[in-house]
């Protein structure tokens, strides 16, 4: 009797920075439409109330709702206006150059949680070089930094984009090759059972190569009420 491999909660990768703007925008905003629609008089409550239904929906998707989720068996980009989930025997690669992308099933990716800082990079790269050179590290005392193997540790570190990238092509790869493996076990199975279970054989089949499929769905919870609200607004631009 063989065990069900242990599996782990999803690996979850955001931008901290984009969280706290994104709240922080969120609360002015409401604030300043709060404000309008219970102080303003004739069309300021209605401009307000469209405004408000136009922007949050955009500070929404662009701050709070980027996300990359990581699985035992997919990998899940949510996007400001689009989520894509992609197996990990559909993703071929990805990489980190002016930004994050993801490349599956043949088509290019961005992933919005996982901005490229190139500033960070080359803070990373310069930390490197001073420990390579047996330089000591600075700080912005002019003293010097970490000694031993804290020195070492930090002069390893990568910037934190590149950091989550190299994680998430290290799952890639692993994965894939355990979809690989199982994939392998499975068509020997299937081949030995075909004489009897032609039909789940066939079925088993269609099946695997679902599981291979990258799936792209718009985040219509998004789309709607942003639509919504720039209808509102041009029609009270049009009437005004």
């Amino acid at each position: 009797m063989t065990s069900e491999p242990e599996k782990y909660a999803d690996r979850i990768y955001r931008s901290g920075s984009a969280l706290v703007a994104g709240v922080v925008l969120l609360g002015l905003v409401g604030w300043l439409a709060g404000d309008a629609l219970l102080r303003g008089d004739g069309r300021t409550p209605v401009t307000a109330a469209s405004t408000l239904l136009f922007v949050a929906p955009l500070v929404i998707a662009f701050t709070l709702r980027p996300a990359v989720f990581a699985s035992d068996e997919r990998l899940r980009v949510r996007n400001p206006f689009r989520t894509i989930t992609a197996p990990w025997s559909a993703v071929e690669t990805i990489h980190a150059g002016y930004s994050t992308e993801l490349v599956a099933g043949g088509v290019k990716y961005q992933l919005w949680a996982i901005p490229v800082s190139l500033r960070a990079r080359s803070k990373a790269n310069r930390r490197r070089e001073n420990a390579e050179a047996g330089r000591a590290p600075r700080t912005f005392l002019g003293l010097g930094g970490p000694i031993g193997g804290a020195a070492d540790v930090d002069a390893a570190r990568p910037a934190p984009g590149d950091m989550a990238v190299a994680e998430l092509r290290e799952l890639a790869e692993r994965h894939g090759r355990d979809e690989a493996a199982r994939g392998a076990s499975s068509s020997r199975g299937e081949n030995g059972d075909a004489g009897e279970n032609g039909d789940a054989g066939e079925n088993g089949a269609d099946e695997g190569n679902g599981r291979g499929e990258v799936v792209v769905r718009w985040s219509y919870e998004i789309l709607a009420p942003l639509a919504l609200g720039g209808v509102a607004l041009l029609v009270l631009w049009l009437t005004s």
